[in-house]
């Protein structure tokens, strides 16, 4: 399992004395593209802080730790001066500077799916090689978090066209583009070698710039396995070193085996239903829509089908965030529901269709079939396809569907951020309501999300944020079923617990494999 390399020994490995290490890693699914600003997903953000790096990272601690960028300070209420690390290179060679960091913003700000995040902002300002100015709106108190999703693109690199003509900074979903191929990040990690759904190759970037990093894994094998049972087989025969995710019907059985760790962190994505409002009529009811609430019981979803292994939920942010509610509860009432269906002239029930990915959230394919079951007691007929999520998110953002599961882990650790995309009116434009396959709208919610963006005083913010978590609640905009926790599975030479976080974004750089 292990190597040296050759004629170079990691910094990290010699200041801590460690021998350089191989990872061989198991993921459910391998990263769609290479291009870090085509889908905002778990495992684009994954890949993004093996191979790129950003301005600033989260600690395990929801704390901001500089990584790009050295030090930062406020100029004036919408001005944040950003100060760049000196002698970063490129996986190419290039030298990293002000001019790709400013390229990067502008490149973030054309994507359908980050450009909600960066709507806030007006520009970013370039004062020298090494010094950039992040302007805002409006007075905005999220400048760090978002400055969390700009990992510098190498510039120079993406210039051009490649050799089927296209530009090489095209950035287009589902497409065979030059970035979504090619990389050349900042990130102690390069891609060697990629096959889609088979493996990717990571290995060490010699001149990666954090030198104080105490990670020795100079090589990292990834190898999508989609069935946990085979995941969680491989990491025990010591086929791989690393899994995620792990299941809660395989945590004994981690637990109880010599040689293995699991480790588990209370989670913040939450799992939701959306129902269509343009393709089926009856979901422009919200009595219907709060029918299909009630119909669903999702605490005995996470009691049966999840083992415990998550939180029922009765709104978008979980508890510790913002807006959320103490009084908004899950509400399984059969009867209830029954009633309502009734009221709303449904009372013999309609047919629909749903899709749902089977291995992208824990159980996502058992739930979809639990809560076809619950809907069939309210006379409503489910046509379920499940699919891998390579071929959900295709679908997904075509609607293809009259009720679509949706997971969401608040990006930027705020719950405004769930209505931004999950529930706000679905605008190309600003990228506000990007995953609301719903097509639910209500103006006064987005008004106030819109108002609590530039709002500082964060007590008034939090009541803003709670007034629209009741309306979503009171309209039923979307069926929440429980916020996911998460869990990994390592051998126990390799030192996991230090490098996984609530993000479920895995920092490798800095791993450490005891030899």
């Amino acid at each position: 399992m292990k190597k040296m390399l050759a004629g170079v020994l990691l910094a990290g490995a010699l200041a801590t004395g460690a021998q350089a290490a191989s990872l061989k890693m198991a993921y459910d699914a391998d990263p769609v593209s290479l291009d870090p600003h085509e889908q905002l997903s778990g495992g684009t953000l994954q890949m993004s802080h093996m191979v790129f790096d950003p301005l600033v990272r989260w600690t395990q601690d929801l704390e901001f730790e500089p990584r790009i960028a050295e030090k930062w300070e406020r100029l004036d209420e919408v001005t944040v001066r950003f100060h760049l690390r000196k002698g970063v290179k490129f996986h190419s060679g290039n030298d990293m500077t002000s001019k790709d960091v400013k390229w990067t913003f502008d490149r973030l700000m054309s994507s359908p799916d980050f450009k909600a995040i960066f709507e806030p902002f007006s520009d970013m300002k370039v004062v020298d090689d090494y010094t950039v100015d992040l302007i805002t709106k409006r007075p905005f108190p999220l400048v760090l978090n978002s400055a969390t999703y700009i990992f510098p693109m190498d510039s120079a690199f993406y210039e051009g066209t490649d050799d089927k003509g296209q530009p090489k900074n095209l950035l287009k979903k589902h497409a065979d583009t030059y970035a979504s191929r090619n990389e050349s990040g900042t990130g102690p990690f390069r891609v060697v070698e990629r096959q889609q759904g088979v493996k990717v190759v990571f290995d060490r970037f010699e001149d990666y710039w954090d030198k104080k990093s105490p990670g020795n894994v100079d090589e990292i094998v990834m190898t999508p396995i989609k069935e946990a049972p085979t995941r969680v087989a491989a990491l025990l025969s010591g086929d791989v070193d690393f899994i995620a995710p792990v299941p809660p019907t395989d945590h004994k059985r981690l637990k109880g085996t010599d040689g293995s760790d699991l480790i588990t962190m209370p989670g913040t994505r939450v799992i939701t239903f959306q129902l269509n409002q343009d393709r089926v009529e009856a979901f422009k009811d919200k009595r219907v829509r709060q029918a299909f609430a009630y119909a669903i019981n999702n605490e005995g979803i996470v009691k049966k089908i999840m083992k415990g292994f998550g939180t029922a939920a009765g709104q978008q942010g979980p508890k510790g965030y913002a807006g959320y509610v103490e009084d908004l509860k899950p509400r399984y009432d059969l009867k209830k529901a029954k009633a309502l269906m009734k009221e709303a002239g449904y009372e013999d029930g309609f047919s629909i269709t749903m899709m749902a990915p089977n291995n992208r959230y824990v159980n996502d394919a058992k739930i979809a079939q639990a809560a076809a079951s619950m809907l069939a007691k309210i006379n409503v007929k489910v046509d379920l396809k499940t699919m891998p999520k390579a071929q959900y998110w295709p679908e997904f953002d075509k609607r293809a569907a009259d009720v679509m599961m949706i997971g969401w882990h608040a990006d930027t650790e705020d719950s405004a951020n769930f209505t931004e995309y999950l529930t706000a009116c679905p605008n190309a434009e600003t990228g506000w309501g990007q995953y609301n396959s719903g097509n639910y709208c209500n103006p006064e919610v987005d008004a106030l999300v819109k108002a609590a963006g530039s709002e500082t005083d964060l007590a008034r913010r939090a009541d803003m944020l709670q007034k629209v978590e009741k309306t979503l609640y009171d309209e039923a905009a979307f069926i929440p079923l429980h916020w996911q926790n998460l869990a990994w599975g390592a051998s126990s030479k390799a030192g996991i617990s230090k490098v996984v976080n609530v993000l479920d974004m895995p920092y490798l750089g800095d791993l450490v494999v005891n030899n």
